[in-house]
């Protein structure tokens, strides 16, 4: 079933890319057709090149091919939509067929078009939105409480430790009694953030540091990533209980995991405000039925660009925000950082603020 998905998907981006190249050819002056199709064609190799030696070149390189490679999948998606309602458009004569055949004009609009997208969607990806969250409850806790939470930082090749940096301070402005993270601090790869020494910059949060695995850290392999959780002095969470002054956090293994212990076994007997830190946000309604409190996933980055958060939001319950089940409230979060290349378009790069108090 799923190597059926895969040849299904891969077919499915190959025909694209041919639809891509071929309206590139037809919308290219004549004399430089070879070049818009050779470029974009390099530009797609290099995604795969960048994946297959990012290991074994200077991290410096592999940064480079890493975000451009990356970059190829969010121009490849805005060409393609462009191409197809340029397609619908002339089909209902609202745009001249002359347009999209060998003409410099029509070339500029669409390159162009794209390059906006890209760029106003990499500044709005380096904007970290605040959001904040107060919940009051009757259970006892020993002081009103801050938490900070995030998820999907995705620190590698394309986050780097300077990034990471930034994030840690915008995180210290909070004077939080806790940081949780919700799964995929990591990106693909171990190898940038022990040679670069990731693990020092979580030295500098100036409160303790909880965390569960997500996908991403058994992608990359987690026996190594459990031990970058530990060189950061991150507690790690799989399918275990830490109690902190009158809250009680449960961190569940990510689904990715060969198994994983039932959250109504993980939360039985706690008295304490009770919070769970679950990577993907499915099957919501167990922790309404465990009577959690309040529950934190991340994994869905909304989608990161449009349209692609329409999928989304078709896909989970809740992909991205506050939600509520009962008396159960839940927080998805779209993401601290990203994977892949750093653009979003139509979704935010954010931290949730969540304030406990009786």
């Amino acid at each position: 079933m799923r190597a059926g998905v895969i040849i299904f998907i891969s077919a499915l981006v190959l025909l694209s890319a041919g639809y891509v190249c071929w309206h590139l050819w037809r919308i290219t002056p004549q004399g430089w057709k070879w070049v818009s199709v050779v470029v974009f064609v390099l530009w797609m190799a290099s995604l795969f090149v960048g994946y297959s030696i990012n290991d074994r070149i200077p991290m410096g390189a592999a940064s480079v091919l890493y975000e451009v490679g990356n970059t190829w999948i969010i121009a490849f998606l805005y060409l393609l939509l462009i191409f197809m309602v340029a397609d619908i458009a002339t089909l209902c004569h609202v745009l001249p067929k002359s347009f999209m055949k060998d003409g410099a004009v029509g070339l500029g609009t669409v390159v162009g078009l794209v390059a906006v997208i890209l760029s106003l969607g990499s500044i709005h990806y380096h904007h970290k939105y605040r959001e904040e969250l107060t919940i009051i409850t009757t259970k006892p806790i020993e002081k009103p409480m801050t938490i900070v939470l995030a998820s999907d930082l995705h620190v590698g090749y394309h986050n780097r430790k300077q990034e990471l940096a930034r994030w840690v301070d915008l995180i210290n402005t909070e004077k939080p009694d806790l940081v949780l993270f919700g799964g995929d601090v990591i990106d693909l790869s171990l190898r940038p953030v022990f040679e670069g020494n990731y693990a020092e910059e979580f030295h500098r949060v100036e409160a303790p540091i909880m965390a569960v695995l997500g996908n991403h850290e058994f992608y990359s392999d987690v026996e190594r990533a459990e031990q970058f959780f530990k060189d950061a002095g991150i507690r790690l969470l799989r399918d275990s209980v830490a109690h902190f002054k009158g809250v009680d956090i449960i961190g569940r293994n990510d689904r990715s995991a060969p198994s994983r212990a039932d959250l109504a076994s993980l939360a039985e007997d706690l008295e304490g405000f009770t919070i769970v830190l679950d990577h993907q946000p499915y099957h919501l309604e167990e922790a309404e039925s465990s009577g959690v409190d309040f529950q934190f996933s991340g994994h869905t980055h909304r989608g990161q660009v449009w349209p692609l958060s329409w999928i989304t939001d078709a896909m989970y319950e809740k992909a991205w925000g506050h939600h509520q089940r009962g008396n159960t409230q839940y927080y998805v979060s779209s993401g601290l950082g990203i994977w892949g290349a750093k653009i979003r378009v139509g979704t935010q790069s954010e931290y949730l603020v969540l304030h406990i108090t009786n």
